[in-house]
């Protein structure tokens, strides 16, 4: 799940939107500044899942960024699901489950 959020994110950091928008057409549709806020949104939590747990400061952080990344996913379905991108919203979905997962595993009492 990190693997995937960090390579999405990055490739949005550092690429520019005009370079994106062959391969994800929906960045036509958001402006350059909020692209970049997307992909370091996607990075940050994916460090957030890996980092906080494997040094054990704040693991805490944890279920906040896999629920973070939940609402991108969220969010992400309903612009491709207005822009007609089917298969898109089936990627999301694949996305926030395992994202939702962690989430709801990390919060509570029963946190592993």
């Amino acid at each position: 799940l990190a693997f995937v959020f960090v390579m999405a994110g990055a490739a949005k950091l550092a690429r520019p939107v005009t370079e994106l928008a062959e391969q994800w057409p929906w960045v036509e549709d958001f402006t350059e500044p909020t692209v970049k806020f997307i992909g370091a949104a996607e990075t940050l939590g994916a460090i957030g899942l890996i980092l906080p747990a494997a040094t054990g400061i704040a693991p805490v952080l944890v279920p906040i960024a896999a629920a973070g990344l939940a609402t991108l996913m969220v969010l992400a379905a309903v612009v491709h699901w207005r822009r007609g991108e089917t298969p898109n919203v089936a990627v999301n979905v694949i996305l926030l489950l395992p994202a939702a997962f962690v989430a709801w595993q990390r919060f509570g009492d029963h946190a592993f």
